[in-house]
């Protein structure tokens, strides 16, 4: 019989052991990996850390042969970002429509897979496990910041702009980009833009969100720190069709 692939088992960490195993794999995604940095990512232990995580829930996605964590998802619930004072979001974007909804929110953040797990099944079993949370807290609203490798934004021209042109976010979802850091997307006319070729450009994390119905935010964060360039994802749950539902949970084939 064909190799069914990796068995996974899908759980929010409860241990320092847990936690660290999340903070190593960050590690060595968007520092060693993507070239990341930040004042409290601990360099001798290969840890990317920061003051929110002891606020957050941290979704782990393990690889039941090894016991390896492959997978990581950070979850911010409304409760748990007053707690921390804010939402991480909130140094880059202007949440106050999101905030003021009276809908049931939740940031989504650190998403990462470890390189060999990429490609495979492995995002889908994390997101059937997320798509799990959703609904044991009866979340509304997803959001989060989603990334651009580099901070180039003339290199990012047209899959920036092909964002905003197509998938800009409805007014009442439209959160903005803080001012003095707003960087303008629409850089390349609609009538201008190679549309499939902006999208070759669009990580696959962020192809993935708009495929359940995502939106876009108004303007992207140049983020130095971390050498990415961002936007910020909505996704109103109620708004998916049936078929978004199916994929978010899962069900597509893969």
């Amino acid at each position: 019989m064909p190799d069914s692939g990796p068995a996974f088992s899908v759980r929010i960490a409860e241990t320092e052991a847990e936690l660290r195993a999340a903070q190593a794999l960050r590690y060595d995604v968007f520092v060693l990996e993507l070239g990341g940095g930040g004042a409290e990512v601990d360099h001798e232990a290969g840890l990317e850390r920061d003051a929110f995580d002891p606020f957050v829930d941290h979704m782990l996605l393990e690889d039941t042969a090894t016991g390896k964590v492959v997978g990581v998802y950070r979850l911010l619930r409304e409760s748990q970002a007053e707690a921390a004072g804010r939402f991480y979001s909130e140094s880059e974007y202007d949440l106050t429509l999101l905030k003021a909804s009276g809908r049931r929110l939740l940031e989504l953040g650190r998403s990462c897979l470890h390189r060999d797990y990429r490609g495979g099944t492995a995002m889908f079993h994390l997101w059937n496990g997320l798509a799990e949370y959703v609904l044991e807290h009866d979340i509304e609203i997803l959001f989060g910041t989603a990334s651009f490798h580099g901070t180039d934004v003339s290199a990012l021209a047209e899959p920036l702009a092909m964002l905003y042109h197509n998938h800009l976010a409805p007014p009442d979802l439209r959160v903005r980009a803080l001012e003095g850091h707003y960087q303008r997307m629409d850089l390349v006319s609609a009538d201008a833009l190679d549309r499939r070729r902006a999208m070759v450009q669009v990580p696959a994390l962020i192809k993935a969100y708009l495929r359940l119905g995502g939106v876009i935010g108004d303007g992207a964060y140049v983020d130095h720190a971390f050498n990415t360039t961002d936007i910020c994802l909505v996704l109103d749950t109620a708004a998916m069709n049936a078929r978004q539902r199916k994929l978010y949970a899962g069900g597509a084939g893969a």
